[in-house]
């Protein structure tokens, strides 16, 4: 009997797996953190193989811990940090450069260029996605323009292009299976989402070779079988979807206009819109949410690109907290922030303001300000941006949000969730379950396969939630985002060499 799914969620600073029972409960867990690269400001890349090689072992090391073996597996689901970008060479299997990482901003000044030409209507129009450096499109173009030889061997046919997830799967299908999903598809820049096709004008204005890009496959679908070797026997891998469309499924979010938050190293909100793609007027992006076969559903999604990356540079860069848990107590030993606003936009700002110019300020420090108050002000800036995002939802869907779902790692501090719950006005919810990025991965893995036997079985699983309710005043949550919006202004432009 195979009583258990295997979720592998590839993360931006880690590699994770967890082990999934029928009743959606994790009942095993293995974690390894992985070395960022920083070659130049506001640059970030990852080494492809050390993905790859902690990846693999997290998930022996979580059966291991279980003492299963893949005859106790009945399917893989992975999960992965988008946008991050791995060129690398079928014949060798060797990566040409470093991972190029979503948060990487080297190509701003590309971007700048496809904007002046005017293809920037033509990728919104069919990708759904504002031009930015975020994408792959351009972290792929980088590659070809710097690193010698790539682009004639892509000419060749030698090159292999892949999102994290096209990546893992050529890897544990022994190079068998070179295929993505259409969440992932969607965030490349280069996939047109109506049509559920690469898009071939914005290829040839790139310069880009389709013959690079994987096949791209639902989300929940059979993608392929592990080589035997690996895991000790083959496994069927039978789920991929970019970890926010995971986190969406994982909630249950599977009506129009329900919303969920991911609290990771950037924040991640989505809200499900049916089977129709919503053009945004507020800055938003049109995706494609994780769906099983012919059930292509859409949704509008806003991005924080720093909230937990602000915990780890108060942690890390900053050195006044020694772990991430200490932020909670430290925020409740202060009434306020006496003042003070943080907007940690260390590479650019997201969704709703799209400046990939503006940077990380504090401002409104007086002789009173201290540590606490610091912390205080860096846990609410994540607030703050969300709250941005919500009411640009609100506005394009043309729905009052009435509840938002939360998980990722930053969702277990309550002080934020009280916070946030307070801000937006609304009740914030918290699963049982706060894996719900990976429980997303492993609910498309499952269905697959007919672990589990549709939406409304899964929907039984998983206990009561956590639900923190708003009770700060109008007056002064009116001051507050007064206060919020004047610092967020300071922070434009700061790194743009015309202003």
């Amino acid at each position: 009997m195979k009583n258990y799914i295997m979720a592998l969620d590839q993360g931006t600073t880690s590699s994770r797996c967890i082990l999934f029972n029928r009743q959606g409960q994790a009942v095993s867990k293995a974690q390894k953190e992985f070395k960022q690269i920083y070659p130049v400001a506001g640059w970030v890349e990852q080494d492809p193989k050390e993905i790859w090689s902690s990846q693999i072992s997290v998930a022996a090391e979580a059966m291991a811990k279980l003492g299963i073996s893949a005859e106790d597996i009945a399917s893989i689901g992975i999960t992965n940090q988008r946008e991050t970008t791995i060129l690398w060479n079928k014949l060798t299997g060797e990566p040409v450069y470093n991972a190029i990482v979503w948060q990487c901003r080297r190509t701003s000044d590309m971007i700048q260029t496809i904007k002046a030409s005017g293809l920037d209507r033509v990728i919104k129009e069919h990708t759904g996605l504002i031009p930015d450096a975020y994408f792959s499109a351009t972290k792929i173009k980088w590659i070809f323009d710097n690193v010698e030889g790539v682009k004639e061997e892509a000419e060749k046919g030698n090159i292999l292009f892949g999102t994290v997830d096209t990546w893992l799967i050529w890897k544990l299908t022994g190079g068998k299976v070179f295929a993505t999903d259409y969440t992932n598809a969607s965030r490349t820049m280069l996939f047109d989402i109506k049509k559920l096709i690469w898009d071939e004008e914005i290829l040839n204005a790139l310069d880009i070779p389709k013959s690079i890009l994987p096949e791209v496959k639902p989300s929940s679908h059979i993608f392929g079988l592990t080589e035997k070797g690996l895991l000790g026997g083959k496994i069927t891998i039978g789920g991929v979807a970019g970890d926010q469309q995971a986190a969406l499924f994982g909630h249950g979010c599977y009506e129009k206009g329900e919303v969920k938050n991911t609290y990771g190293t950037g924040c991640f909100l989505l809200m499900n819109t049916g089977d129709t793609p919503i053009t945004s007027d507020n800055g938003l992006l049109t995706t494609i949410a994780a769906s099983e076969k012919g059930k292509v559903q859409y949704a509008l999604e806003g991005s924080v690109f720093v909230a937990g990356a602000a915990i780890q540079w108060l942690r890390d860069e900053l050195q006044i907290i020694r772990d991430a848990a200490e932020t909670e107590e430290a925020a409740l030993s202060v009434k306020d922030t006496n003042g003070v606003y943080v907007v940690p936009a260390f590479s650019g700002l997201g969704a709703p303001y799209w400046d990939q110019y503006a940077r990380g300020t504090i401002v409104g420090m007086t002789r009173g300000f201290h540590k606490n108050h610091l912390i205080r002000a860096t846990l609410e800036s994540i607030a703050y941006q969300n709250y941005a995002v919500l009411k640009a939802m609100e506005q394009d869907a043309g729905v009052e949000i009435k509840r938002l779902k939360a998980d990722g790692g930053a969702a277990s501090n309550n002080f934020l969730m009280k916070f946030q719950a307070d801000i937006l006005g609304i009740e914030v919810i918290r699963p049982s379950c706060v894996e719900t990025t990976a429980l997303g991965a492993a609910y498309l893995a499952g269905l697959a396969v007919g672990f589990w036997k549709d939406r409304e079985e899964i929907k039984s699983n998983g206990g009561a939630p956590e639900i923190f309710n708003p009770d700060m005043e109008e007056t002064i949550r009116e001051i507050k985002l007064q206060g919020w919006n004047k610092a967020v202004k300071r922070s434009f432009e700061w790194e743009n060499e015309s202003e």
